[in-house]
């Protein structure tokens, strides 16, 4: 199954559970920011933002069942399918970008780190982009996963769940080259619990883009 046939097909009965650190991102970003987030689902960051008084959200994501869903269940966001690599934004014009469980569904490294660059474009400098994601962990249950599809999808820490769609956990090293062309403000690490009720190591990092 690809990983677009998998959201698309789940998009009305998931439900995405990973906390968003809302107050530790209000503290770099202005409630009357341009706030974009990729791969936004159905919107809920962004209806979370709303109701805190952020004034100026925009969301994409490449499943258009989660953008139906969203702009069915918050007719009030501004959600926007993503139809190709490329945002739909100019140069330098977003504040603040979020990457929310969004790495976790690309496998490949070359693709993440295009990922990366698309939204250093979009992003002005000195903005800020926040991500949370999912780290290794070390349990029985993992590791045996992690060692089985390796040489089937090329990279350690990705793996197939039961119901096709494939999903990542990253080494801490790889997040720190990822995310090194942006000024790390904070960093934490957390543990979360997945869409499938299983806990998990992550983390969230504020980095802002150079001035020049």
């Amino acid at each position: 199954m690809q990983q677009k046939d998998y959201w698309d097909s789940v998009s009305n009965n998931k439900e995405f559970t990973t906390p968003f650190q809302r107050e530790a991102f209000a503290r770099y970003v202005s409630q009357d920011a341009l706030v974009v987030d990729v791969g936004c689902g159905y919107g809920r960051t962004l209806q979370e933002l709303k109701e805190a008084g952020f004034r100026r959200l925009m969301g994409f994501d490449f499943s258009a069942a989660m953008i139906k869903r969203g702009l069915r269940q918050y007719p009030g966001l501004d959600l926007r399918v993503m139809g190709s690599p490329r945002l739909e934004l100019e140069d330098g014009s977003a504040d603040a970008v979020i990457l929310f469980a969004v790495l976790t569904c690309i496998c490949r490294n070359e693709e993440q780190q295009a990922l990366i660059a698309e939204i250093s474009r979009v992003l002005r400098p000195g903005g800020i982009l926040y991500v949370n994601d999912f780290l290794l962990n070390d349990d029985a249950r993992n590791t045996e996963r992690y060692e089985r599809f390796a040489p089937l999808l090329g990279v350690y820490g990705a793996f197939e769940l039961p119901e096709g769609a494939i999903v990542r956990h990253h080494d801490p090293a790889w997040i720190a080259e990822l995310l090194g062309g942006f000024g790390r403000q904070k960093y934490g690490t957390l543990t979360f619990t997945t869409m499938n009720g299983h806990k998990s190591n992550g983390f969230f990092f504020i980095g802002k883009k150079p001035q020049c």
